[in-house]
């Protein structure tokens, strides 16, 4: 099945569409619209956000892969956010996220073989009954908000690889959205964005301080009690070390694996896409990367110039930032034949949904998996799939998703 999108040129865009770290040119606006003529240009954009901050536009695959690739060129450790332009993440150098090779590839080291995809796969008999307790209420005859419950499945995933009590995933959860979607004002606290930003922050790194101390006397086979006797650089971690990557694996999840899904059910539920795939379970593994890059969650990386290089006939200077887009990058027709079109059966599809290169998203196995398993128990066990009211967008710069997507279905 193969759904293609509308033509660009009669895509609305919002009055502030050329402003990228508006938050509502994702949700009221086009994006892709305007990434679409970014990549027509033989030279990179720039914004300017004030009289002291600005960044360049990365909108094409090649010149993606080739920021993310080069992490000695642009370096990830003054911080990956938009929200932190300008000013230094604290975790530089602690977090896997924001930490460069060499010290990145030693630190990962062992969370990455926990994370391996045969270690995953030993773990489908724990994913599988998670999903479907999920996803059961859905054949009750009522209206059932989808993105609710994908909301709630990554942090049923990892909160069980990590040991974290099933009382507390709600909490967690929303914690976690609040980090990502802190302009949105379903997450937002009537203090405004950055005192709810410094609340959720506090608020889970007490939480996994408690944790840690507890688990350092307790350790298990989860992956909290890797990272606590994770050893690199003759050490083993400290504290503030644990709890941010600990805050990064809970982040990374919420961020990769809810989306895709919503994606498909808030813009596809009436194109016979669902149906053809439940009619055909071979393509779901394609259909499922085909998901990942039409979603693109993530949606940018943000990067800094180390020194004066070049990039699509720009001069960029050291120092400066740059924002690679994931969602341009993976609609770039260059490399994508027929880009604006959602087709399950694509192949090849080097999609960068997950990054690519050192900083390539280390969960992406858990991800992938738990994806795979979600549409295997939703197709066989649902169908006639129908909307029930309008899907809502997340208000967000960074993630690329739904809040929103009312839904019904009978069961099989």
């Amino acid at each position: 099945m193969k759904v293609h999108d509308a033509p660009i040129s009669r895509c609305p865009v919002h009055q502030g569409a050329t402003d990228l770290v508006d938050p509502l040119l994702y949700t009221d606006g086009d994006a892709h619209a305007v990434w679409q003529r970014m990549r027509s240009l033989d030279t990179l954009t720039r914004q300017e956000v004030d009289d002291r901050r600005g960044f360049w536009n990365i909108v094409g695959f090649d010149d993606a892969e080739r920021v993310l690739r080069d992490t000695a060129v642009f370096t990830s450790e003054r911080g990956t956010m938009l929200d932190l332009l300008g000013t230094d993440d604290p975790a530089g150098g602690k977090q896997l996220a924001v930490t460069d090779p060499p010290r990145h590839t030693e630190m990962q080291t062992r969370l990455k073989k926990a994370l391996a995809v045969k270690a995953v796969e030993r773990q489908k008999d724990m994913i599988r009954p998670l999903i479907i307790d999920l996803i059961s209420p859905l054949g009750d005859g009522g209206t059932f908000d989808f993105a609710e419950a994908m909301l709630a499945m990554p942090m049923s995933v990892t909160g069980t690889m990590m040991g974290l009590p099933s009382t507390d995933w709600p909490w967690l959860s929303r914690l976690t959205t609040v980090c990502i979607a802190a302009d949105d004002p379903d997450f937002q606290d009537p203090g405004g964005k950055a005192a709810t930003l410094e609340t959720a922050h506090r608020e889970l790194f007490a939480y996994f301080q408690d944790l840690v101390r507890f688990r350092r006397d307790n350790l298990g086979d989860d992956l909290l009690s890797v990272l606590i006797s994770t050893e690199f650089e003759g050490r083993h971690m400290d504290s503030g070390e644990i709890v941010a990557n600990c805050y990064s694996l809970l982040l990374g999840a919420n961020v990769t694996t809810p989306h895709s899904p919503n994606y498909v059910m808030a813009q596809f539920i009436d194109s016979g896409v669902l149906e053809d795939w439940a009619a055909h379970p071979e393509v779901n593994n394609t259909a499922v990367e085909e998901a990942l890059r039409w979603a693109s969650p993530v949606n940018h990386f943000l990067r800094y110039a180390t020194q004066d290089t070049e990039v699509r006939n720009t001069r960029i200077a050291a120092g400066d930032a740059v924002v690679v887009w994931l969602g341009a990058a993976n609609r770039d027709e260059a490399v994508f034949p027929d880009a604006t079109t959602f087709d399950i059966r694509r192949k090849p599809n080097k999609h960068i949904a997950f990054g690519i290169g050192p900083h390539y998203c280390i969960g992406h196995s858990v991800a992938r998996i738990t994806l795979r398993i979600l549409f295997e128990e939703l197709l066989t066990r649902f169908e006639d799939f129908r909307p029930a009211g309008k899907p809502e967008r997340l208000a967000s710069n960074f993630v690329s998703g739904y809040k929103r997507v009312p839904i019904t279905a009978r069961a099989r």
